[in-house]
């Protein structure tokens, strides 16, 4: 009797742990339940005539960010359930575990632990400092002409080849900061295994004075390794010796055997590690072809801004804390008031590749469908990530955004100072910046409309057929984040905050944020499906579908 009894409180104390977890089962989730049905009737213009104080209480500066929640539709009440139920679920503890190095990342058994790259000391890792060290040197040495070609030529180009994790971060930061890029070298990325990517990007550079970094962890990716591979084979087919190939190209991998197997040497390989994922590594060796374009200080003030956010995370209070109050906002919008999606919107053409990359970031990491019991999930997990740099989404999706029937928060986000000469442009620039926000919250009733058309001297009966096709419904919620300037610091800053948010939404919606098995199946298949294009016949069982289109391309039809 007294081992069934030990079995059974076994039991409970399992599932009383798991519950634990389990936001569904937390004293504050039918509350947001309930009031979700109260928000949608909310008037965010009346929210502000009601409650003086709500701008302070909504809005937050850190070091040379303002963030401005005040535009979303969230009350003290929602926002307090959404606190109790963060504080519910364990994110302190959480957010111990990751910076404390535990394996946080359970179906791969790895910690997860991008931040301690930018930790400076006390804290900082042995490797990451012997790393920070190497790569300081090397590109000290590639600015100062020590780095040459097989023929001796100085370097005027570097190409990254990689994908996923190990393009979009880099490159991004590359477009954003380019103008505080030194020195002559030139930086490109490519990582689509069409052939049109790397032979657009070849074409006018010259083999003698370009590098190129194979960027890939485990140094087995296949896009990757075929656009290596056909770069090998650009530079032999110009500079015709096997040499060449050890000159002109460097490893950033786990992998060193797979790298030596390919033709670099282990001396020219760059390490990283398991605790770090792709799509979170731009802070490590990654982030290399960053410190080509704009020197080693600048890289490292990169990752000092994106400590300040680690350090901000780890202490601030829940609802002053940046990162948490983003995720809490994104959880609201997502499980409980039926939004889909949300819009990036950087009012800067610097940023044009953030939508991007945190498309990856937000949804390769929180589109999951089980949780971390692995079962399956009855709530909405990721919202679907998407935008372009204003102004040019005003004249594209902004018709959706502020008269369309989906529901779409929205990050507008802006550089006070836009390091231009141009400063009316600029000013125009700031204006729609904050502009459109202010016209997707107030909105404009019909009674306004009717007034307007009549102060333009149309009939009855114009106005009767023309003003439901005005009116905007307004109470459509939005985001605005306004950096100084953008910086190496501040733009650390805001990569760190989005990384912090995917984090806290992972725990709110109890599932794993730093593996992504979705990206398995496909890829696996097409290692079937490449083998009987290359060999022009037919061997899986295929669906009708998939069979039809593989005999249209192999010639069989």
């Amino acid at each position: 009797m007294r081992n069934k009894l030990t079995i059974l409180c076994a039991l409970l104390n399992g599932i009383m742990v798991q519950d634990k977890s389990n936001p569904m089962t937390s004293t504050a989730w039918e509350q947001l339940k309930e009031q979700a049905s109260r928000i949608r009737n909310m008037s965010l213009a009346e929210a502000f005539q009601a409650d003086p104080t709500r701008l302070s209480k909504f809005s937050f500066e850190l070091s040379g960010l303002y963030i401005d929640f005040s535009k979303n539709l969230v009350d003290d009440q929602v926002f307090q359930y959404l606190l109790e139920l963060v504080r519910e679920l364990g994110l302190e503890r959480e957010i111990k575990a990751m910076f404390q190095g535990q394996k946080i990342n359970k179906t791969e058994n790895r910690a997860v632990l991008h931040t301690a790259l930018r930790a400076f000391e006390p804290t900082v890792k042995n490797e990451v400092k012997e790393l920070r060290a190497n790569m300081h040197e090397w590109v000290s040495a590639l600015h100062n002409g020590k780095i040459k070609g097989y023929n001796g030529n100085l370097i005027k180009n570097i190409v990254n080849i990689g994908i996923g994790g190990s393009d979009l971060g880099p490159a991004m930061v590359c477009e954003a900061l380019v103008h505080h890029s030194v020195g002559k070298i030139e930086v490109h990325f490519v990582s689509n295994v069409d052939p049109n990517h790397l032979e657009h990007t070849l074409r006018h550079l010259d083999p003698e004075t370009t590098l190129f970094f194979v960027a890939s962890k485990s140094f087995g990716t296949q896009e990757t390794l075929a656009n290596a591979n056909s770069a090998k084979a650009w530079l032999l087919q110009e500079l015709g010796d096997e040499g060449a190939v050890q000159d002109h190209f460097y490893g950033i991998t786990a992998n060193i055997d797979a790298a030596e197997e390919f033709g670099i040497r282990a001396d020219r390989c760059f390490p990283m590690w398991d605790w770090v994922g792709g799509r979170f590594s731009l802070w490590s060796s990654i982030g290399l072809p960053i410190a080509c374009q704009i020197g080693f200080e600048a890289f490292q003030q990169l990752l000092q801004g994106a400590e300040s956010v680690d350090l901000h995370f780890q202490a601030a209070p829940f609802d002053q804390n940046i990162p948490v109050v983003q995720a809490l906002i994104s959880f609201w919008y997502t499980t409980f008031m039926g939004a889909q999606s949300e819009a990036i919107i950087p009012y800067d053409q610097r940023l044009k590749l953030l939508p991007p990359y945190l498309q990856q970031a937000v949804m390769e990491s929180n589109g999951k469908n089980v949780d971390r019991d692995g079962q399956p999930i009855p709530y909405a997990t990721s919202p679907i990530v998407w935008g372009a740099p204003g102004t040019n989404g005003q004249h594209a999706f902004f018709q959706l955004l502020h008269q369309g029937k989906h529901l779409v928060p929205c990050d507008f986000i802006a550089c006070k100072n836009g390091d231009t000469s141009n400063i009316r442009q600029h000013q125009m620039l700031l204006a729609n910046y904050i502009a459109q926000p202010e016209a997707l919250m107030v909105g404009k009733p019909m009674d306004a409309v009717v007034r307007e058309l009549k102060m333009a001297g149309k009939s009855d009966d114009e106005i009767k057929a023309l003003a439901p096709y005005k009116v905007f419904t307004g109470n459509r919620p939005s985001t605005s984040i306004l950096i100084d300037r953008l910086t190496p610091y501040h733009l650390g800053q805001l990569i760190a905050l989005y990384e912090h948010k995917i984090f806290t939404l992972g725990v709110l919606w109890n599932i794993f944020s730093f593996d992504q098995w979705g990206v398995e199946l496909g890829k696996k298949l097409a290692h079937t499906t490449l083998d009987e294009i290359q060999k022009q016949k037919l061997k899986a069982n295929h669906d009708p579908s998939t069979q039809a289109l593989l005999n249209k391309i192999i010639g069989n039809q």
